[in-house]
């Protein structure tokens, strides 16, 4: 079924937003009927000093019939742009339901996990305005993997929403080695205005603990590509090392970084990223407790996780799982308590990030090979928030 077929009953299922009940670690009984993008009442809406929050009832279907999306990026117009792997195409959905393409990202190709990965926003039309301190032009930033390597680019976001189209596209960061497995690609501009992108070890182990190869690396660098004068390594675009394929990156309320890792056979991690920290691959996966390496605070077996996107709100850490096909809810503490959510509801869930009137979006991933696709596949939810409540 074509994208223009399935719009029409994405944008119905827009008119059908539950109403969400408080629940325990699952999810609500059926809810009744209100309307889209509407806040939530007042007991179930989180706000910045709500303290820890969960979902709640039904996740809505804002668009289907995506092919192979991997990131997806709020916008302030209302609008949001979704990268889809394969094709390389950024698809626009407008805020009432329509999905459309904006453009297709040069030089992408796919060949097993590689092709248009993570996709970023900078300047006015970001959601949080122009925080970056940019001009009054906005960029769309993508990491992607070409013929010979990964690599970031960016392009000017034209237009404004139903219309958006994009610019000259140029390079940011070239020569990442790519792989057709473990190519990282997730890609965030950071409290301090820099950007991050993660960078898997390409399946070359020794990349993660080679200072000199950017691979296996969470790397920090400024807008077009510099090497920050504050990095950890002077003249090094490394931020942190010993990674095997992470995926993930939030900040929390004190611009801590956190990291979501693909681990091999074991261990899947969630991390505490430390400037010039070393997470210890291939020497150490999951907890090892060994000298000179950093521990995750909190692993799962790699059957109930395989974390991708990462999110951060209300206390609550919210993270994407492809291989578990679920949604982990993480509280952070002195123990980092985690609970599932959606657990083979969806099939694989490629990302997570915040969404409007107290929610979170989840982009699945079925269509990518990997998976089993489901009626209307593939697709982003939208997933009320509440409150936490015990039990």
């Amino acid at each position: 079924m074509s994208r223009r077929k399935t719009t029409a009953f994405a944008m119905a299922a827009l008119m059908l937003v539950p109403v969400l009940t408080l629940t325990g670690c699952t999810s609500g009984p059926a809810p009744t009927v209100t309307a889209p993008h509407s806040p939530a009442s007042p007991s179930a809406t989180p706000t910045a000093s709500a303290g820890p929050v969960q979902p709640v009832g039904t996740p809505t279907v804002l668009a289907q019939g995506l092919a192979a999306p991997w990131s997806v990026v709020r916008l302030k117009s209302g609008s949001a742009l979704i990268s889809e792997r394969d094709s390389g195409t950024i698809v626009e959905l407008q805020s009432g339901g329509a999905v459309r393409d904006v453009g297709t990202v040069s030089g992408v190709l796919h060949r097993g996990e590689g092709g248009l990965l993570g996709i970023e926003v900078r300047g006015p039309d970001r959601v949080d305005g122009d925080s970056q301190n940019a001009t009054g032009e906005s960029w769309l930033y993508a990491y992607l993997t070409t013929a010979s390597d990964n690599r970031i680019v960016r392009m000017p976001l034209n237009g404004g929403a139903g219309a958006y189209s994009l610019g000259t596209q140029e390079d940011v960061l070239t020569g990442l080695k790519r792989a057709t497995n473990h190519d990282g690609g997730r890609i965030k501009f950071g409290p301090d205005g820099m950007l991050y992108a993660t960078v898997g070890d390409a399946t070359t182990t020794a990349n993660a603990q080679n200072p000199a190869s950017l691979n296996g690396k969470i790397l920090r660098l400024t807008p077009t590509g510099a090497v920050p004068k504050d990095n950890p390594t002077p003249g090094s675009l490394v931020y942190s090392m010993g990674h095997r394929n992470p995926q993930g990156l939030a900040w929390d309320s004190d611009g801590q970084l956190w990291a979501a890792e693909f681990g091999q056979n074991t261990w899947d991690e969630l991390n505490r990223i430390e400037p010039g920290g070393n997470y210890g691959w291939p020497t150490v996966e999951g907890i090892g407790q060994k000298d000179g390496f950093i521990d995750p605070v909190h692993q799962w077996k790699t059957s109930e996780a395989s974390p991708s996107g990462l999110a951060y709100l209300n206390d609550t850490f919210f993270m994407a799982a492809l291989g578990g096909r679920r949604l982990w809810v993480i509280y952070p503490g002195s123990q980092f308590d985690a609970v599932e959510y959606f657990a083979n509801e969806y099939g694989r869930i490629r990302d997570v990030i915040p969404g409007p009137d107290g929610t979170i979006w989840m982009l699945t991933n079925n269509t990518d090979g990997r998976g089993s696709p489901q009626p209307g596949d593939d697709k982003l939810l939208q997933v009320r928030l509440a409150p936490l409540r015990e039990g």
